[in-house]
């Protein structure tokens, strides 16, 4: 990863947390474009990536991400964005960005739900998830159970991190 994709991937990082604080969503002109700008850094030789790793890095978060929105846990958003995120980085970096998402979206459910006053009940019903997958999708969508947050944030936070920990400069 070079600076320049490096610099390009968190700005558009950062337009994906605050539209995503503001309206829950990210939007596809927005995914879109970052897919299209990592994947330019790499055919213009900038990016520290090939055009194939760039490929292969936005198959890589796609199919990373998906299971989380199949079950419902994240939007189609969330999916798209961690895929823009492996144009700009490879796959390798995209496994490495998505554990660190899994990490920071961990701590931010817990701060969510103990700023809600539900971190008992998100702590019991996380066992269960566990313990009967087949009701998954129920009780992460349930909206008397205040589960959701805006997942940007965890994505940019966690992808970032990862990158300045793993990538060769």
């Amino acid at each position: 990863m070079t600076v320049l994709s490096f610099i390009v991937l968190a700005a558009g990082l950062a337009v994906a947390v605050v539209i995503d604080l503001r309206s829950r969503r990210i939007p596809n002109w927005l995914t879109g474009s970052m897919m299209v700008a990592g994947f330019a850094v790499a055919v213009s030789g900038l990016g520290g990536v090939t055009p194939g790793q760039a490929a292969l890095g936005i198959l890589a978060g796609l199919l990373l991400m998906l299971p989380g929105h199949i079950i419902g846990a994240t939007g189609a958003g969330d999916v798209k964005l961690m895929a823009a995120i492996g144009g700009f980085v490879g796959p390798w970096l995209a496994l490495n960005a998505f554990l660190g998402t899994a990490v920071a979206g961990g701590v931010f459910a817990v701060a969510v739900a103990a700023r809600r006053g539900r971190l008992i009940a998100t702590i019991e019903g996380t066992g269960q998830l566990v313990t009967a997958p087949s009701a998954a999708k129920m009780e992460i969508e349930a909206p008397a159970r205040a589960n959701r947050f805006a997942y940007a944030p965890a994505i940019a936070v966690g992808s970032l991190v990862a990158v300045l920990l793993t990538a060769k400069w």
